[in-house]
């Protein structure tokens, strides 16, 4: 069992390059939302059925990230509960651009595994950084 910092560390370990790091940490029962995703709002009950979505998404992303900066943490009053503001960026493997986009995810750690995440995306970033 990981505490909440370890956790944000294997985050930023799972987008750069070690999806396991990320993997590992999710509960059986963990719930994904992404609210205001380019595709429109998406949810995920379960750790196999993001793994259904991301294994494959992860390897269709056209851009490989290289870097995870923690921008804020904010603890909440409710101990499960923490606010992580970050950037993930890279680099486009054709043309050498690099792009980065900010996030802002809620996540709740429970018995020291993700039980729930929420990630609210700058979809414009992302779409720029896409094309």
């Amino acid at each position: 069992m990981a505490d909440l910092r370890t956790i944000i560390e294997s985050l930023g370990q799972g987008w750069t390059g070690d999806p396991a790091a990320m993997d590992s940490l999710l509960a059986d029962d963990v719930v994904i939302e992404a609210p205001f995703a380019a595709g429109g709002p998406a949810r995920w009950d379960g750790r196999e059925a993001w793994l259904a979505h991301a294994v494959p998404a992860r390897e269709a992303f056209p851009v490989r990230l290289d870097r995870f900066t923690v921008l804020t943490l904010h603890e909440t009053t409710d101990p499960e509960v923490a606010v992580l503001e970050y950037e993930l960026a890279g680099a486009h493997p054709v043309t050498g651009e690099r792009a980065g986009a900010r996030f802002v995810g809620v996540l709740r750690v429970r018995d020291g595994l993700i039980a729930g995440w929420r990630e609210y995306q700058d979809t414009h970033a992302i779409l720029q950084a896409l094309s």
